[in-house]
Parts: structure tokens; sequence; C-alpha cells
């Protein structure tokens, strides 16, 4: 094997795994379950090999000029080997990662809410809520059975492509979420309804995608954990798409 170029140092597969265990103790002794750490980590290499496999398949597209037919045929065959395994590689790496979430074979199984996923929800409908309108002081303060049940309606893959998921709700509806917010959230004339209480939360991103996506699914999950029916009723009003 060639070594790298001078001043290119690569990482060993030692050095890799080193990494990866300091991590996975520093988790732990911060209180997170080792389950819970090991996905993370499981889908931040899957992450990792699928942006790999963008890119690659972005530079193998771009065959050097004037070198010739046979050249570049060649050059887009080898390519094109390299991005299929680094498309296999992908996917094995996320299989591996939300494996431990599966109770069962089906990939429709949609297994119990770990607090994990909650969290990870909860970081990425934060940031979009306050690119829409501001903090209110009238957030009904349920973030977890909300965002736990919002999570019910999905599989283990959806959960671990949620927060990508919801960036492309929030910039696909920005012109009717930014006239939402302004008519029923912080700041508005109707700011105290209690029926449109949860417009004041950030968790209202997350459950304005469901009634968009799997309406009837977020209903049975609502209905489940006995959170209010008005604050789902007023979201839809508000949407504009009754269930």
């Amino acid at each position: 094997m060639d070594a790298a170029p001078e001043g290119r140092q690569q990482l060993d597969a030692v050095s890799v795994l080193n990494a990866k265990q300091t991590l996975l103790q520093l988790l732990a002794r911060a209180g997170v379950y080792s389950g819970d750490a090991e996905e993370l980590i499981g889908l931040v290499e899957a992450g990792a090999l699928a942006l790999a496999h963008e890119e690659a398949g972005a530079i193998g597209g771009n065959t050097p000029a004037e070198k010739g037919a046979l050249y570049e045929a060649g050059w887009l065959d080898g390519a094109q080997a390299v991005t299929d395994e680094l498309a296999d590689l992908a996917e094995r790496a996320l299989r591996r990662a939300v494996a431990a979430d599966s109770s069962a074979p089906s990939s429709d199984v949609r297994p119990p809410v770990r607090k994990m996923q909650v969290e990870r929800a909860k970081v990425a409908v934060t940031p979009l809520y306050l690119s829409f309108t501001a903090v209110s002081d009238l957030d009904p303060e349920v973030s977890e059975q909300v965002l736990t049940a919002v999570l019910g309606t999905m599989t283990s893959r959806q959960r671990a492509a949620y927060a990508g998921r919801l960036a492309e709700f929030a910039s696909a509806n920005r012109a009717r979420l930014e006239r939402l917010y302004a008519e029923y959230g912080p700041g508005s004339s109707i700011a105290i309804h209690g029926r449109y209480s949860l417009i004041h939360s950030p968790t209202s991103i997350a459950v304005l995608e469901r009634l968009a996506t799997e309406p009837s699914a977020l209903r049975e999950e609502w209905d489940a954990a006995e959170l209010p029916p008005a604050w789902l009723d007023g979201l839809t009003t508000a949407w504009g798409s009754p269930l």
C-alpha cells in the first residue's frame, strides 16, 4: 500500500476505535446510557459515510478533460464502484445504529420512544421554531410528552433521519409557517387563547410536520398519550388541514 502524501496523516483503525471508546466512557460518566451513546455514534458514522458517498459521486462525475474515451470510461467505472461501496457501507452502518431499537425485522415497526430520541428531537425543533418566532412565556412545558407522541408515529429509521425531515418541511413551507406564527404565535392578538397554546412551544413545528405527513397516526398517538385534544385541534385549524 502506498504511503499517504507527506504532511497528510490518516487515522488508523486502532486510533479510531480509541476515540470511540473514549467518547463512550465520557458519555457514560455524564449519565448517558451506553445503548443510546452507541446509537448516537453509529448515526454519526452512518452520516459521515453518506456524506462521503455524495461527495465522491460529485467528484466522480468530473472526468478529467482531454484524456480520451477509454480513460473516461475507466474513470467513470472506478468512480461508480467507489460510490456504490460507500452507499453499501452507509446503509450497513445505519442498520447497525438502529438495530438495537428494532424489536422486529419489519421496517414498519414502531418501537417505544426512548429518552435519547426525544432529546434529539428537542435539539432539532428549537432552532427551527426560533427561525419563525420568539421564545414565549406561554410555552405549556409539555415538550417530552408531545415529542414522544410525534416520534411514536415513526419507525426507527424515520426517527434517525427526523432532523433532516423537519428541516425540509420548514424550508418547503416557510411562507406558510411565517404566516401561521404571525397570526397565532407569540405577540399575536390571540396569544393567550388556550386552543392555540401549543403554537407557543417549539414542539409545534414537529406536530405541524406530522399533521402534514401522518395525521391519522398522530391522532392515535396523541389520544394514547392523553394530551389535550384542543391543542391538536387548534394546530389543525391554524394549519388549515382538518383531520
